[in-house]
């Protein structure tokens, strides 16, 4: 059996409750694919898109037939070896990629205040046109459960704001365009089992700033909430599954003030 079609099988059988089951839970959970979509699943390099690409291509084998896909790579301003690595595993995991250059790297590469932001909101922003020239209505990012609690704390925290990462959101700069995060159910450690258990190796950071600054200077805030989420679940397990709920169970009625688009109520507004 071809390399590939082993690691297919893995995702089916051996983690199929803790990968698949999850990943499908999300598409019907939150109603992220409908007939006639054509979706533009983004692979970054790493390990999470590589792994939503191939539940794709597994949901196309076994699952739901009625919408199609294109697999789009953007390429920011990679080095050699990070381009050539993402264009191995992509041969490795029989994933038909679509590459496309950027210049997103050499644009913030001055940028002193928040590169990391601007960088991100560009990169959606390249990934939007690309896909509609693809004729795709949909773009799919592999954010995973964690990535999901984690910007719950973030936002907390360091933000002053209660906010999580949707699962679907509509596009406001370009029309007709959505936003869909499949792997919402899928947690972290079970797609490092996954890879480890096929002996993958993807990128893991192909920012090209890390090279130069020091690990001081590279930890992040979500790498602080990764390990207070950790340190947490030592003594509550549940504690993970908790933050995700939170955002499923707000009382508005506890609520003193929110914003729903450009409203704002406080709840003096009608307390007498």
């Amino acid at each position: 059996m071809e390399k590939y079609k082993e690691i297919e099988k893995t995702i089916i059988t051996k983690y199929r409750k803790k990968i698949w089951a999850r990943f499908l839970r999300s598409i019907q959970e939150f109603e992220l694919i409908k007939d006639n979509d054509k979706i533009a699943v983004c692979i970054s390099g790493g390990k999470d898109s590589f792994l939503m690409a191939k539940c794709f291509q597994e949901l196309k084998l076994h699952g739901n037939d009625n919408f199609d896909v294109v697999y789009m790579v953007m390429d920011p301003g990679y080095n050699n070896t990070n381009r050539e690595k993402i264009i191995s595993n992509a041969r490795l995991l029989n994933i038909p990629i679509q590459i496309f250059e950027t210049n997103i790297f050499e644009a913030v590469e001055h940028i002193e205040d928040h590169p990391c932001y601007l960088c991100a909101r560009m990169r959606r922003g390249y990934l939007y046109e690309k896909a509609k020239e693809f004729g795709c209505n949909k773009i799919a990012l592999g954010h995973h459960f964690n990535d999901v609690i984690e910007t719950v704390l973030m936002g907390m925290l360091y933000g002053a704001q209660f906010q999580t990462m949707m699962p679907k959101v509509k596009s406001t700069s370009h029309h007709g365009m959505e936003l869909i995060r499949p792997m919402y159910y899928v947690r972290e450690d079970d797609i490092i089992n996954w890879r480890n258990y096929n002996d993958l190796d993807f990128l893991k950071c192909a920012c090209k700033f890390t090279e130069s600054y020091s690990k001081k200077e590279i930890e992040s805030k979500r790498q602080e909430i990764k390990l207070l989420i950790k340190s947490l679940k030592e003594t509550y397990n549940n504690i993970d599954i908790n933050i995700l709920r939170s955002t499923q169970n707000v009382n508005l009625d506890t609520i003193i003030s929110y914003r729903k688009g450009d409203n704002f109520k406080n709840f003096l507004d009608d307390y007498e």
